[in-house]
């Protein structure tokens, strides 16, 4: 069967009888679809929080911290007297 062949039997089968979907269904994937957004928004919603939360302890900690100033030396003793 050359690919003209397959081609028109498949057009055939297609056209011959229309698709059936079970009544039910409709229904079904509603409900799943529902779900499904509502965890994909809860999901965006902690990640955002999480976001936040982690940007605020990072700013609290720079601010008591202050990790660019330079701790000052103890190895050697200040220079007094001269």
């Amino acid at each position: 069967m050359n690919r003209a062949e397959r081609e028109t039997a498949v057009r055939r089968i297609m056209e011959r009888t229309p698709p059936r979907v079970p009544p039910d269904l409709h229904a079904d994937v509603l409900r799943r679809g529902g779900r499904m957004l509502r965890r994909r928004v809860l999901a965006r919603r902690l990640m955002w929080l999480l976001l936040f939360a982690a940007t605020v302890a990072f700013v609290v900690w720079a601010v008591t911290a202050r990790p660019w100033v330079e701790p000052p030396s103890q190895t050697t003793p200040p220079l007094t007297s001269w």
